[in-house]
């Protein structure tokens, strides 16, 4: 199939999906569950993908339809329908052509996302939990499920840190252009003389490791402290150390998780954060980038930021990487931010 000057192989990937149903009705393909899971999944991401291509080719063959009525008719009125069908699919393609610029070794998988208050006290706080809104909300939008692994939150108002697991694929292919440092200017709700505020809030992004991806870890490089879970988890929470933070030494990363009703559960996806944060530092190989790696907390202050998000004096959103640039700062805080992340993409391609 080709539309829009894309070619989207439809027949091999219906060769490899049937492949994979001829595995999935062999006897004993249930012995060995996580294998079998695995399967599974990668056969239902195909299958959406035959799914989305085939709509796309149906949706293509109704525009050329209506294009033949509205010269044979001299229908005028069918112009503005056909343009408004034309640009929905002409979105959808691009999405899908930006689909393919995910090459990296694990843009595939789900993400494991962090947000960290900085400078600006209680505006940083409320500034990390709006961050947490939206990426929430548009984690919704492309059918991805979101969990919440461990959250700080005050009393006095907003997170001092969360982490969220965003379960779908390609969700770090298209969330590693969110990590830095994000910058809110507005009229502070907490200063009773209405005055404009600057707060910081900054944003990592992790891979969330299936169970095939293993480095080794020196258990004497670990420490791990286990505490009493706050928040969210029902009444258990407030009666068991079932949260884990674990220290790698050497680098002194931390993670910790407190999601899981048990400790063994919650030590066990803190040690996959880890491996996934050892793993980016062993990529890089240089020891001065393990703040980047981190998202470097200290400095989540001016001159940092990777985006600015301007509610006051005017309403703007603008990425400093790519120079793109929104108006509608409210939208942009409903989750629509697609369009920084294609930017980011295209820029990532060309470099």
């Amino acid at each position: 199939m080709r539309t829009l000057g894309v070619r989207f192989d439809v027949p091999n990937l219906k060769i490899e999906y049937e492949k994979l149903e001829k595995l999935m009705t062999k006897e004993g393909f249930w012995n060995d569950s996580e294998e079998a899971q695995k399967i599974v999944k990668q056969a239902k991401s195909i299958e959406k993908k035959i799914n989305k291509i085939e709509n796309l080719e149906s949706e293509f063959s109704d525009i050329q339809m209506l294009v033949d009525i509205a010269i044979e008719e001299e229908d005028s009125e069918l112009y503005n329908e056909i343009l408004d069908q034309y640009g929905k699919i002409k979105e959808t393609v691009e999405k899908m052509k930006l689909s393919t610029m995910l090459s990296g070794e694990y843009d595939h998988l789900s993400a494991i996302l962090s947000i960290n208050s900085g400078s600006g006290g209680l505006d940083a706080q409320d500034w990390a939990e709006m961050l947490l809104r939206m990426y929430t909300k548009w984690a919704e939008t492309q059918g991805y499920d979101v969990d919440v692994l461990d959250i700080l939150s005050d009393k006095k108002g907003g997170i001092k840190s969360v982490t969220i697991k965003i379960d779908g694929e390609y969700a770090t292919g298209y969330l590693k252009s969110e990590k830095g440092v994000h910058r809110l200017v507005r009229i502070s709700p907490f200063d009773t003389a209405g005055k404009r505020h600057t707060s910081f809030a900054s944003v990592d992004v992790i891979p969330e490791l299936d169970d095939t991806i293993e480095i080794e870890i020196d258990p004497t490089n670990l420490r791990i402290d286990t505490y009493r879970a706050s928040g969210a988890g029902g009444q258990h929470i407030n009666k068991t150390d079932s949260a884990v933070r674990i220290t790698h030494l050497p680098t002194n990363i931390v993670v910790q998780c407190q999601n899981e009703r048990s400790q063994l559960s919650n030590k066990k996806t803190a040690m996959k954060m880890l491996m996934a944060k050892l793993i980016h530092l062993k990529e890089k190989e240089k020891k001065e980038e393990i703040g980047d790696l981190m998202g470097d907390h200290s400095q989540i202050t001016w001159g940092s930021q990777i985006r600015s998000y301007v509610f006051h004096p005017y309403s703007m959103v603008k990425d400093h990487r790519t120079n793109y640039e929104v108006g509608d700062v409210n939208r942009v805080m409903d989750g629509y931010i697609d369009g920084f992340i294609n930017e980011y993409l295209k820029m990532a391609k060309e470099l």
